[in-house]
């Protein structure tokens, strides 16, 4: 049977009805929930739920469910029961039969009770065919189909899927652009053909012209930005072109006139030069340096310093120059060199009068930063003598011959505080600090390498010891003779050397000089902090090269034969 009780017996739905498969769709059609009347044609009642059917039957009925908000409803004996927003429910189908249990027989037998009363019927002399407005059912969603919001009625199924037909606009003419007429006429007056009187229309009208005139201007004004744009693009892309693959700027020739002084500093690339070359105005360009430099053999071997450099050169004429140490602006104290001989370097190297560097130092040596345990000798001969510290010196233009000494004082004092040589004095049995660079000075004089450095400390410690009845505590190190003498001579008179008296002169003094006689290296510092303590009392070179370190004075002497014996032979040519 159907949910709408037509009567007795089941009978199957209306073909026409609108609920009925997918036929009869029309829009008068799509009402909402419309309940069709049993047994006869389709006819559609709606049962308002007046309010004289609550007052005649209140009272007699109670309400059910009255706390799910059903309100008390009575049936026309002819008409069936409103629907309740409810699950399906058991209906009376006027056969006797009963249709499914919802559970809810209470409300199915109230329904039943109903045409046990006779009422009247409000809708007698009702045109029965005539459509009838639709009741809300309690809590039944509002139509959405008969309000003035309504939603458009659903599509038949049949169309639910075609394309609506496109609507075709009326074209929009565009005026066009004419760049050699004004308001739409060209120069001898006449309409353009292709325009026709719709055009000219416009034109004559003056706003249609106004439109074209901006028109022109703004595509006037977008070409000149897209000429801009293109021809900058262009020119950054031939820019990063031309830097990427192209050849780097260079100068040709060796450079002007005109000279200035350019520092490479530590640890730089050759990428590094080449900016600093190329902000002096040196070099055309940092690239063209570094192709110059990878393109010489000798060009990574560039060294930091001061170098000076003439402008406008071209980059393989700046690595020529940057390769060769001589050009080099630096000024460099070698080990064991002499205070004499810095002094005269450092007055060739800022063009200063021969001695000036010398008096300066004579004058200013207690103020140009000596330990406080330097200098204090009376016999000492220059305070400055093994405290200018053998390393390179870069020049500049403000380079003075007293920053340079003051320079050089700092980096010995620096390095010998570094190295301990106050705390060590008294355990190589030496009396101060001083000693300690003494020492290394004559180690550093005498020897060639570091093992020579080591046994030649040895001598000297072992030379010093009271107990030496072989030299008599004489140190007898002929380097200390020839710093006397200013000179570097290997054969000399022996015997006129015992007779000078000098305090420095080893050969006639017993013990240490009373101060340095040339500027250590680090190397001979360390060698004196560290003896050989093999014995050593003796050593000579032979052949000039190669130092042979003894212990007994037999074989010294056996030494000073053989050493003698072939000097002779290199004077008479053999």
């Amino acid at each position: 049977m159907t949910e709408y009780g037509r009567g007795g017996g089941s009978e199957p739905w209306h073909p026409g009805d609108p609920l009925y498969g997918d036929q009869g769709w029309t829009a008068h059609q799509t009402q909402q929930a419309q309940v069709p009347y049993s047994g006869d044609p389709q006819q559609h009642y709606a049962h308002p739920q007046e309010p004289q059917y609550q007052q005649q039957y209140e009272g007699q009925y109670p309400q059910q469910y009255p706390e799910q908000g059903y309100d008390q409803q009575v049936q026309h004996p002819h008409q069936p029961m409103a629907q309740q927003p409810m699950a399906p429910q058991p209906l009376y189908d006027g056969s006797g039969g009963q249709g499914w249990d919802t559970g809810q027989g209470q409300y199915a037998a109230a329904a039943v009770q109903v045409d046990a009363y006779a009422v009247a019927d409000p809708y007698a002399g009702a045109d029965p065919y005539a459509q009838q407005a639709v009741a809300a059912y309690p809590g039944e969603a509002p139509d959405l189909y008969t309000t003035a919001e309504a939603y458009p009625p659903p599509t038949p199924p049949g169309l639910r899927h075609l394309e609506p037909e496109p609507v075709e606009e009326a074209p929009v003419e565009e005026p066009e652009e004419d760049f050699l007429a004004e308001g739409g006429r060209s120069d001898d007056g006449d309409e353009p053909p292709s325009r026709g009187r719709r055009a000219g229309g416009r034109a004559k009208g003056g706003k249609g012209g106004k439109q074209k005139k901006r028109s022109g201007a703004a595509c006037l004004i977008a070409a000149v930005v897209i000429v801009g744009v293109v021809g900058g693009g262009g020119y950054y892309g031939y820019t990063y072109l031309k830097d990427r693959f192209g050849a780097a700027e260079d100068f040709a020739g060796e450079g002007s006139g005109e000279t200035v002084e350019v520092e490479i500093p530590k640890n730089a690339g050759l990428g590094q030069m080449g900016r600093i070359l190329k902000q002096a105005g040196v070099v055309a360009s940092a690239q063209a340096f570094v192709d110059a430099a990878n393109a010489n053999p000798r060009g990574k071997s560039i060294q930091p310093g001061v170098y000076p450099l003439k402008k406008k050169m071209s980059a393989a004429a700046a690595v020529a120059v940057m390769i060769d140490p001589t050009k080099l602006n630096v000024l460099t104290v070698t080990e064991g060199m002499r205070n004499s001989k810095v002094y005269e370097a450092i007055d060739k190297k800022l063009g200063k009068p021969d001695g000036t560097t010398k008096d300066i130092a004579q004058r200013e040596a207690k103020n140009l930063g000596l330990p406080a345990w330097a200098g204090n000798n009376p016999k000492i001969v220059d305070p400055l003598e093994g405290f200018l510290f053998p390393m390179r010196y870069d020049l500049s233009k403000d380079s003075t011959p007293e920053s340079l000494l003051r320079q050089m004082v700092k980096n010995a004092a620096d390095k010998y505080l570094e190295m301990g040589i106050e705390g060590k004095a008294k355990e190589l049995g030496l009396e101060n600090p001083l000693q300690v660079v003494t020492v290394a000075s004559l180690v550093n004089a005498e020897g060639k390498n570091h093992d020579d450095f080591r046994k030649m400390s040895e001598v000297v410690y072992n030379r010093l010891k009271k107990t030496n009845d072989v030299t008599n505590q004489k140190i007898e190190f002929d380097s200390t003779y020839n710093y006397v003498k200013n000179q570097s001579e290997i054969n000399f008179n022996l015997k006129e050397a015992q007779r000078f008296d000098n305090p420095y002169n080893t050969h006639f003094v017993k013990g240490l000089p009373p101060g340095p006689i040339g500027n250590p290296g680090a190397d001979a510092v360390t060698a004196t902090l560290n003896p050989d303590h093999g014995g050593w009392m003796f050593f000579v070179s032979v052949d000039g090269d190669k130092t042979t370190f003894t212990k007994t004075y037999d074989e010294h002497l056996k030494l000073v034969a053989e050493f003698q014996e072939r000097q002779a032979q290199k004077k008479n040519g053999g």
